[in-house]
């Protein structure tokens, strides 16, 4: 079964979690889902066994990781911590009473939920569910995970092999969501493939440009996957970039699977996002005239401007003086400063803008009516 985001929300995952008669296995790499925990305490009330492998930090740091143990310590989960062998332990998923994995491409969060394109795959599989449970095992046990097989990927051990295997299978098709495509052997194995007559389509980021292939940000939406379809039937999903640290470095977690029902619904929503990516990028093309005279301005008045810091401290500190002993916050008066620079900003551009518009079609009319004299 297959999970889209946004749109499938938590429903499905709470699901489970109050579906569970023995054990709840969860893995946490970001956490911020109130209707998830609360899951998770309801079924510790109801004699569950839940287990929670907690990530050592991430980008954002260790305070928000600990105080979520320590919530979780007290509603009575087992609390286990990712050990620092790695660079980072950033894969996500959930096993309920060691029958079914929920792996998810996006983590436990709001932003991840509900404002980003993301999967996620949910199997009962036994040879997949089993190899996960043997993965937590090792990971929350901080010991060796040795060689797992073809079907579960997992960083380092075998995503890079697998992965390379998947791309190099492709025979009339590929696509993919990444945020960043950047391993050399990884760029290389596509550029070979495009090479070879397979179409190759990236949403995301391409840290290079490859001869064949097409590579678009995704509008609107923030992109938290990495998903790829070969040849519309083998499908791939996982938290692995295309990029060396999460190939190499990282534990980081993927699957292959060939059900079609699922690859058929990823496909779908692939070709509606590709449908917004040529969208924007044709608005963009029609835009371009004015983006660059945009972009030639910006420099021009970046070049005139006098250095920014000295005028706003000598301006703040004559308003304070002038409203005596009025108790200001720094952050408020720091964002009502930014809304009025933005705001006299707006007004003198569009006055210079319909001022040298006047101009120029002046001095082109006058220039019409020379040439016809």
């Amino acid at each position: 079964r297959l999970l889209i985001q946004p749109g499938d929300g938590v429903r499905a995952l709470v699901q489970g979690i109050s579906s569970a008669k023995s054990s709840v296995e969860i893995v946490i790499f970001r956490f911020d889902q109130r209707e998830v925990e609360l899951a998770l305490a309801s079924a510790v009330s109801r004699g569950v066994a839940v287990s929670a492998l907690i990530a050592s930090t991430n980008s954002a740091g260790e305070e928000n990781l600990r105080k979520l143990e320590l919530r979780l310590l007290g509603a009575g989960v087992t609390v286990s911590r990712t050990q620092n062998d790695l660079v980072r332990y950033h894969s996500k998923f959930m096993i309920v009473d060691r029958r079914e994995l929920y792996l998810l491409a996006f983590n436990w969060t709001h932003q991840d939920i509900n404002r980003s394109r993301s999967f996620a795959l949910i199997t009962k599989a036994m040879d997949v569910v089993h190899e996960a449970v043997r993965l937590f095992e090792a990971d929350t046990k901080r010991i060796p995970y040795e060689i797992a097989p073809k079907k579960l990927i997992v960083s380092p051990v075998n995503a890079r092999k697998a992965l390379s295997a998947y791309i190099k299978g492709a025979k009339k098709s590929l696509v993919i969501y990444d945020p960043q495509v950047s391993d050399h052997a990884m760029v290389h194995l596509l550029e070979e493939r495009a090479k070879a007559g397979v179409k190759v389509r990236i949403i995301g980021r391409l840290a290079c440009k490859i001869p064949g292939v097409e590579a678009h940000k995704l509008p609107q939406l923030r992109l938290h996957t990495r998903t790829m379809v070969r040849d519309g039937k083998l499908g791939f999903l996982g938290s692995q970039s295309l990029r060396e640290a999460e190939l190499d470095a990282r534990r980081e977690v993927g699957l292959i699977f060939r059900d079609a029902k699922t690859v058929s619904r990823l496909l779908e929503t692939f070709e509606s996002d590709w449908e917004q990516v040529q969208h924007r990028a044709q608005e963009g093309d029609r835009q371009e005239p004015a983006v660059k005279l945009a972009k030639k301005v910006a420099r021009a008045v970046s070049k005139e401007m006098p250095a920014v810091a000295p005028i706003v401290t000598g301006a703040v500190q004559a308003a304070v003086g002038e409203l005596g002993e009025l108790e200001l916050a720094a952050d408020e008066v720091e964002e009502a400063v930014k809304g009025a620079v933005k705001q006299a900003v707006k007004e003198a551009v569009r006055d210079a803008v319909e001022d040298a518009m006047e101009k120029a079609t002046a001095r082109a009319e006058l220039a019409a009516e020379e040439r016809v004299s």
